[in-house]
């Protein structure tokens, strides 16, 4: 049975390890790489990880297990459909700002993955282009948020859209992930 990795747990193993990139923006990447059509057999993805959190070194084997763990469980929610993508973001323990600053690097991992993979939006829909428009628009985000409840509210609801565009995403780029996907008997 594979552990489902928490933001929390995530963080523990990269800050042991000394790991230059923040979960949430390793997650955002990995997302972005797989909704704009990187297939799941695609082993570039570690290499380019690597690069970009560790100045081309390898990573402990400890750190590849954690991030491949990441990666297989994305994979899996982006399957599944019905929604079931979860940000790896703080949860709502944890201050908003702190959680805000997540989810823009979320965001911008997403932004980073999504254009080396998908590098000429003239082939999408005009939806993924407007998302990937409000994306670069919540990745610019810097404004602190006040502990309140609007604030809560509007957080939430930014979350949810971004949660929701990266499925779209998926949906309309991520097909190659769903080809090489394992099938299994389906119950009528």
């Amino acid at each position: 049975m594979s552990t489902q990795y928490s933001y929390v747990l995530a963080q523990q193993a990269f800050v042991d390890d000394n790991l230059g990139m923040d979960p949430a923006e390793v997650h955002g990447l990995l997302c972005g790489l797989l909704c704009a059509g990187m297939g799941h057999s695609d082993t570039g993805w570690m290499k380019i990880l690597s690069e970009m959190a560790n100045e081309g070194n390898s990573f402990s084997s400890k750190i590849e297990h954690v991030i491949t763990q990441i990666f297989n469980q994305t994979c899996q929610e982006l399957i599944e459909g019905q929604f079931s993508l979860n940000l790896l973001i703080p949860d709502d323990d944890t201050p908003i700002n702190k959680r805000g600053l997540a989810l823009i690097e979320w965001v911008q991992g997403f932004l980073a993955g999504f254009g080396m993979q998908q590098n000429d939006l003239t082939r999408c829909s005009e939806d993924v282009k407007e998302a990937m428009q409000d994306f670069t628009d919540i990745a610019r985000m810097e404004e602190p948020m006040d502990e309140d409840e609007e604030s809560e509210r509007a957080f939430e609801e930014v979350v949810e859209y971004v949660r929701v565009s990266a499925i779209f995403c998926f949906g309309e780029l991520g097909k190659s992930l769903l080809d090489d996907a394992p099938t299994s008997p389906r119950v009528h």
